[in-house]
């Protein structure tokens, strides 16, 4: 369990930091490339009023009448050609004067694909396009965005490399900070498994005592149910007690136990032999179907006792009259044992719950079943000490599945 919050802290930390990465990244480099584009726009924009062509500055009467140029260099520094079409996409003119990159042919084709795309601006190779219409025909003006783009690649790539790199050192520093932070719940977590185990040990002798009064006294004094209400109250007492050491003894020794092959489909022949005739004794229907000659390496004492668990509770909680179904077979690398049972109704807040220490379906908590509610957290106990999962669904809200997947 703390393994699983350790990790889990790691994960949504992790996750947290790449959203917030992503986002001020991500919206960087949008406003990198549309700050590229809008001055580019602003270019053709001027090329397109000039047919053209940039004009220099020094060619206006006054300076406030000329182009709205960024810089004083843009006529100079810019890469620009045009190609004039008549109606029929025919050329007409292609001006390259001020390029080198472009040879005719190539602008024509670049002029051609912009037409093509139906589109007043966009992008052809490393250039942006703008087309207008004149008299004198059709116009597409292109600016070399290359370096342009070329920067703003090179920008992206940069702020991806240094996210990642920031990443791995947040990665480092929870992976040798996360112990620290969950300590103080690990070590209450510890203590808590500790109490129940000293606590269960401290109760079983006065309970002990207590029996075997009660049971002097019924030799002294004959039978009376005072003396029944007794011995089955500390039965019941004491078998919770021995509920709740298993359970935390199973939870300390994961990764402890010994584990060893043995036949799993030849154990639960065994257990479903026990509880087929108490299952038909209480008219229940009881249908099996075992996988022959399945092994599974694990501990063989828990694994037991998970599906006398699984079987227990399915003739328990089962309705009169209702169905029990056990399956066990293997799917590729792991082992599946589902055990089905009818119940009269169950909702899907119950079935998230069912796993959870002394939870049980009836509110009342006065089931004649006898149960203690903890049955199925030592099932899930048991399936996490072998690495595996178990699961718990209902179809039709009138029905239980219990599914416990363990790996070969």
């Amino acid at each position: 369990m703390i393994k699983k919050l350790r990790i889990k802290l790691i994960l949504v930390s992790m996750l947290s930091l790449l959203a917030v990465l992503l986002a001020i990244v991500g919206g960087i480099n949008l406003m990198n490339v549309h700050r590229m584009i809008g001055e580019a726009d602003s270019v053709l924009d001027i090329l397109a009023e000039n047919d053209g062509r940039l004009p220099m500055q020094e060619e206006f009467a006054e300076p406030e009448n000329g182009p709205e140029y960024a810089s004083p260099e843009v006529p100079y520094e810019s890469r620009y050609f045009y190609v004039l079409l008549d109606e029929e996409a025919g050329v007409i003119a292609t001006n390259i004067e001020k390029i080198a990159a472009v040879d005719q042919e190539t602008a024509e084709e670049y002029a051609q694909a912009a037409l093509d795309s139906g589109a007043d601006r966009g992008f052809v190779g490393g250039y942006r396009y703008t087309v207008q219409e004149e008299e004198s025909g059709i116009r597409i003006s292109f600016l070399d965005c290359g370096r342009r783009i070329g920067m703003c690649r090179v920008f992206a790539l940069n702020s991806l490399w240094i996210s990642l790199l920031g990443m791995l050192a947040v990665f480092l520093l929870m992976m040798l900070a996360s112990g620290r932070i969950i300590k103080p719940v690990s070590d209450s977590y510890e203590k808590q498994k500790q109490f129940i185990t000293d606590a269960g040990h401290e109760i079983k002798t006065p309970l002990a005592i207590i029996d075997a009064d009660a049971g002097l006294i019924e030799m002294e004094n004959g039978p009376n149910e005072w003396l029944r209400d007794i011995q089955t109250q500390v039965r019941r007492l004491t078998g919770l007690t021995n509920d709740l050491i298993y359970l935390a003894r199973t939870e300390e020794a994961q990764g402890r136990q010994e584990m060893l092959d043995f036949p799993l489909s030849d154990m639960m022949e065994e257990q479903i032999c026990s509880f087929q005739a108490l299952a038909i004794q209480n008219n229940r229907k009881f249908v099996s179907h075992i996988q022959p000659m399945l092994t599974l390496h694990g501990d063989e004492k828990m694994i037991s006792q998970l599906v006398s668990i699984l079987l227990d509770n399915a003739v328990k909680y089962s309705d009169a009259g209702g169905e029990i179904r056990v399956m066990l077979e293997k799917q590729g690398r792991t082992v599946h044992l589902s055990v089905f049972n009818t119940v009269e109704s169950i909702s899907q807040q119950e079935l998230e719950h069912l796993f959870d220490r002394f939870y049980r379906t009836d509110r009342s908590r006065n089931s004649k079943t006898g149960g203690y509610g903890i049955g199925l957290s030592i099932a899930s106990a048991v399936a996490a000490a072998h690495k595996g999962k178990i699961l718990a669904s209902s179809r039709d809200g009138h029905s239980l599945l219990i599914t416990v997947i363990l790996p070969a």
